[in-house]
């Protein structure tokens, strides 16, 4: 007899694609202030042009609607973007972010939105 048991499977996949969601928006919001903030230069708002329009872009080297690999590329190109342009990111912009995220989803795992604030 196989261990698999898919009703405890479930909540675990739900629960992960929750938690890529989360930090998907958030990265995406890091990079929506960062844009928005003067001090930003040029190339740095390029990058993150680039980032963001891949993210919500039809168009895509996985398609969105594959669970879970659909996600991993859009994640990759804005984490790059991040990572890319990390030192425009202040805490200002980090507070900015926290505050919308929260508007959106009411209350989240801070952990999530950590995880994403330690790879910059």
């Amino acid at each position: 007899m196989s261990d698999f048991d898919p009703y405890k499977i479930e909540p675990y996949i739900s629960n992960r694609f929750s938690k890529i969601k989360v930090q998907g928006v958030y990265a995406a919001l890091l990079l929506f202030y960062a844009f928005k903030n003067k001090e930003t230069p040029k190339w740095a708002k390029n990058i993150i042009i680039g980032a963001l329009a891949y993210f919500v872009s039809p168009i895509d080297s996985i398609p969105d609607l594959t669970p879970f690999l659909g996600f991993t590329d859009d994640i990759g190109v804005m984490m790059f973007g991040l990572v890319t342009i990390a030192c425009y990111i202040d805490d200002e912009i980090r507070k900015k972010a926290r505050i919308t995220i929260l508007q959106y989803f009411g209350t989240v795992d801070l952990d999530d939105l950590n995880q994403v604030d330690a790879k910059l």
